[in-house]
């Protein structure tokens, strides 16, 4: 194992859990060289058993024979484990560690659109979405109510954002996921996929219309948090589809919304 004590916050090596901002560790001119960070050892397990690669750990001293020993005990020699007290890796990544263990990880190529909807049913197109919790608790969503794949626009928030991958409790590891830029949403229906646009119209369709649990393939495409789908996505969709509500409410947030549809969608397939 290769350990390292640490005790001050200048330390090299360890800048990419402190200094380096979400985008500098996406490294967008080379995505090759992008990193990502996990948190808590049951997280990081989920992301390393799904090929996921490790690159280094951080994690206060009493974790590396106790919550993270299976995690060390699969790191080969040449990955820093760094490790300190409680305060010092406090002050490194700014904040009190909930399960005292972060791990840095190489960010993968994003696989085809092709690759990613091979065999699937029920997808899921994320829309410009950009607040990290709903982006999580999407794809916690999807996993655990039977959606194949999810397609994010590329000015959605990026799922391996630290927060998005905490929230989802390493869903996120669990769903094939890629990007796919706006303008070819409606590219899936020569995929085989009836695209279903969750907006409120005077065409809107309920949730729990039969028309829908009778189709073959579904694209559910989910609309950002404030504005909503775009008019010409809603115009180009095979359904309009509305979750009917009580007491005059007219809408749900984005997440608790993907999840009443991904329950009532996916009912066929699963």
């Amino acid at each position: 194992m290769n350990i390292i004590h640490i005790d001050s916050i200048d330390h090299p090596g360890v800048e990419i859990f402190s200094t380096l901002t979400e985008a500098q560790l996406r490294n967008k001119l080379e995505p090759e060289k992008g990193i990502f960070i996990v948190e808590s050892p049951k997280v990081i397990k989920v992301a390393m058993q799904a090929g996921y690669e490790p690159v280094a750990l951080l994690t206060e001293s009493k974790h590396i024979d106790g919550d993270a020993a299976d995690i060390v005990s699969q790191l080969g020699n040449d990955i820093p484990i760094y490790t300190g007290s409680r305060d010092v890796l406090a002050s490194l990544t700014g904040y009190k560690l909930t399960r005292g263990v972060l791990c840095a990880m190489k960010r993968p190529a994003p696989p085809t659109l092709a690759a990613t909807l091979e065999g699937a049913q029920r997808i899921v197109v994320i829309d410009s979405v950009v607040d990290t919790t709903n982006i999580g608790a999407i794809f916690r969503s999807a996993a655990a109510l039977g959606i194949d794949a999810v397609i994010l626009t590329r000015n959605s928030c990026d799922p391996l954002n630290r927060r998005a991958v905490r929230v989802s409790m390493g869903s996120i590891f669990l769903v094939p996921w890629t990007w796919i830029d706006e303008e070819d949403i409606s590219g899936l229906k020569s995929l085989g996929f009836k695209t279903v646009a969750m907006a409120l119209t005077d065409k809107s369709v309920s949730l729990d219309d039969p028309a829908l649990a009778n189709e073959e393939k579904l694209a559910i495409i989910m609309g950002t948090e404030g504005d909503g789908l775009p008019k010409h996505t809603i115009e180009e969709a095979d359904y309009t589809v509305r979750i009917p509500m009580a007491h005059g409410v007219d809408s749900l947030n984005v997440a608790a919304a993907s999840a009443v549809a991904f329950w009532q969608l996916c009912k066929r397939t699963h």
